[in-house]
């Protein structure tokens, strides 16, 4: 059996494979365990805003009662802050264009410069700020995943360019990091090769040698398992169960395109398996620690996907823009409460992992929000925001929290930087400081 340590991190493997496998607490020297346990960033971005009033909970403090939009998060309430009053001033476009400006400032805080060509300049995410700290400790510094493809060239929205409204992850100030959509991808990259350019034969062939290096590496953990504490084996092997079945289900869909040029999703796999996968995937890649800064796209800016599948027929954009109709509220609030639920799988997955007698969710922070707050005034104050898990306890969760002053989202940012250790003191184009109130 071959078991090769590097840090933290244990790995299994022959054949020139291996696979990594979750922190297993009995497996690492007496150092290892005292150094604690990995802390992770997800950004969570829905498209179009949110119907405020069916969001924003009727009280306040730890005693607030979940809004119809938020009922999804039913057994995380006590893990999930839901923040009222924050604002995303620099979001605001130059003119028409509200949905690229916001998704560009979706994670910097700063104005995007309006152009549809080359010349494209925004700032640094949130997400990149915290991977130049964390990304060097893992495998994969950070990723960038989404549901939705096309390129970041051309105007998408009143004259801004696609980079700001399919990209919410930015390297620098003219640097978007494109997203990955198709979860075969995703899967490689994670548990081995990938090749755009193989044919149908090789593909074929990658496959089936994947297939039996899971099974060799299934054989080998068996044996490792015996040298596991109690907790561990079970870790273990939930771990690799978990890897196997994801992989037999991604096997299934087909390779088909990375991603597309249209603002439409990929016919295939159907969206909510699409979802789903992308959110397997994700808790694999942390629990694995592959990475632990991700970003999620459900959509682009401005979608006009259309959920027949949950009975609202009809452009997302387009209802968005609801003109007080309540027929428009009704079909927004179901919209908005699946792409709760999208969520809720996500954490639930997330908080089912032990990690030393507290959970995935306990040790990472989960942002969640729109580009906008409401898609008929396209606002950028009183923005839709929940943040889920408490940073390893650095947050105190549970708690429905109202800002007066349109207090910059910017400062949530920098409390979000704070709480994963690192020590900046200001974030974006407008933060006064950290949020003292997040931290109970």
């Amino acid at each position: 059996m071959s078991i090769k340590r590097f840090g933290r991190r244990l790995f299994l493997g022959g054949a020139g494979a291996v696979v990594a496998l979750p922190v297993l607490e009995s497996a690492l020297p007496k150092l290892a365990r005292a150094e604690g346990v990995a802390k992770r960033f997800l950004a969570f971005y829905v498209p179009n805003g949110i119907h405020m009033a069916n969001w924003t909970p009727t009280t306040q403090g730890a005693g607030y009662e979940l809004s119809p939009i938020l009922s999804p998060l039913g057994n995380l309430k006590d893990k999930t802050l839901v923040l009222t009053g924050l604002a995303n001033k620099p979001a605001q476009p130059d003119g028409p264009g509200d949905h690229a400006s916001g998704t560009g400032a979706f994670l910097t805080a700063r104005h995007p410069f309006k152009t549809e060509g080359a010349n494209i300049q925004n700032g640094i995410s949130l997400d990149q700020q915290a991977a130049k700290t964390i990304g060097p400790l893992t495998r994969i510094p950070s990723m960038q995943l989404g549901i939705d493809g096309g390129d970041s060239a051309g105007d998408c929205d009143s004259g801004y360019s696609c980079a700001y409204a399919r990209n919410i992850s930015w390297a620098s100030e003219s640097q978007p990091l494109p997203k990955v959509v198709n979860p075969a991808v995703v899967y490689d990259q994670l548990f081995g090769g990938f090749d755009p350019e193989a044919t149908a034969a090789e593909t074929a062939k990658r496959k089936k040698y994947r297939t039996s290096v899971l099974d060799y590496v299934t054989g080998e953990a068996q044996s490792l398992s015996l040298k596991l504490g109690a907790s561990d084996r079970a870790k273990l092997d939930e771990y690799l169960t978990g890897v196997y079945e994801l992989g037999k289900k991604i096997e299934k869909l087909g390779t088909g395109p990375v991603c597309t040029q249209i603002d439409t999703p990929p016919s295939k796999p159907p969206l909510t398996e699409h979802v789903a996968l992308m959110s397997d995937l994700m808790v694999l890649a942390m629990q694995c620690d592959a990475t632990r800064i991700v970003t999620f796209m459900l959509a682009n800016a401005g979608s006009g996907r259309s959920y027949d599948f949950i009975g609202v027929s009809g452009a997302h954009h387009e209802i968005s823009h609801h003109q007080d109709i309540p027929e428009n509220f009704d079909k927004l609030t179901q919209i908005d409460t699946w792409e709760v639920s999208q969520l809720a799988y996500l954490l639930g997955k997330m908080d089912a992992i032990d990690e030393g007698g507290v959970t995935m969710l306990d040790n990472s922070l989960v942002f969640f929000s729109s580009e906008i707050e409401d898609g008929n005034s396209h606002a950028h104050r009183n923005m839709p925001i929940l943040l889920a898990g408490t940073g390893g306890g650095k947050i105190a969760s549970g708690r429905h929290l109202v800002f007066n002053d349109d207090r910059p989202v910017a400062d949530l940012f920098l409390s979000i930087l704070n709480a994963l250790d690192l020590p900046d003191t200001s974030f974006g184009q407008d933060s006064t400081g950290p949020i003292v109130e997040l931290y109970g």
